[in-house]
């Protein structure tokens, strides 16, 4: 039996993986390291095989010729490029859900838990308590509530937003970094904000107290205190966690679907 292939098919294929590889390799949740390489590889193929005929008809409305039929240099060309803006969408991605992480490592700094800060191998990262039980809820409540299933339906969309054979919109790729940028630490002081108002009046009013009964050693007395206050009131935010998640969620699509406009 003989299986024919065009060549036009298997060009938008292997574009179209390498593109999706490069995004599953950075973006959350598939970034993690309890993702295996190999998974990341057969769903990269089988959501290029999935996609395929959405990135064809894309770039055939952008009348995009086909470059492994010109030239061997011009499709290698047109795999790194595919490379650079799976990469910059994936970026974007984890932008996104990195203001969970920095709300943890706010909470960490404020409450005195830096000082038990460790390396977290699956997430290539150094963090101490509060910003490993963020980071690894985040990840939970991303598959639990199927958000990684939207995310992977942005991915598809990019392809009628930037069609394979395209360059990338460097300069509306800047503006979703740097609005990324300032969304993630406003996100960040949104979730962390009260809990850090919360500890910063009781190191003053602690000063205030040392000011007035040096013999008091009120520092010493301090450690426990704001150990009690960051568990207290860190509840309440890891609390609102579930629909934080949801509203990134749609947030990091939009950015991902905004660098093709």
């Amino acid at each position: 039996m003989n299986l024919t292939v065009a060549l036009a098919t298997l060009e938008v294929v292997l574009l179209a993986g390498v593109r999706i590889a490069a995004f599953l390799v950075i973006a959350p949740p598939f970034s993690h390291r309890s993702v295996p390489g190999r998974v990341k590889a057969m769903l990269a193929m089988g959501l290029a095989l999935a996609t395929a005929p959405r990135a064809a008809s894309a770039s055939a409305r952008t009348g995009t010729a086909s470059s492994i039929e010109s030239s061997a240099g011009a499709f290698v060309g047109d795999l790194v490029l595919q490379v650079l803006a799976g990469a910059a969408l994936g970026f974007l991605v984890m932008l996104v859900f990195a203001a969970v992480q920095s709300a943890g490592n706010l909470i960490d700094l404020f409450g005195g838990f830096q000082l038990a800060m460790a390396f977290d191998p699956l997430s290539a990262t150094n963090g101490a308590q509060f910003s490993r039980l963020y980071t690894m809820t985040a990840v939970v409540l991303l598959v639990a509530s199927d958000a990684h299933h939207l995310v992977l339906g942005g991915l598809a969309r990019t392809f009628d937003a930037l069609p394979l054979g395209t360059s990338l919109n460097l300069g509306a790729l800047g503006q979703a970094a740097t609005t990324g940028l300032v969304d993630m630490f406003v996100a960040a002081l949104q979730v962390a904000g009260p809990l850090i108002v919360v500890l910063f009046l009781a190191d003053a009013g602690l000063g205030l107290l040392t000011r007035v009964a040096p013999a008091l050693n009120a520092f010493a007395l301090g450690f426990p205190l704001k150990i009690l206050l960051t568990i207290s009131l860190g509840v309440m935010a890891y609390l609102a966690l579930p629909g934080i998640i949801g509203t990134l969620t749609g947030t990091a699509v939009e950015t991902v679907l905004e660098v093709g406009r």
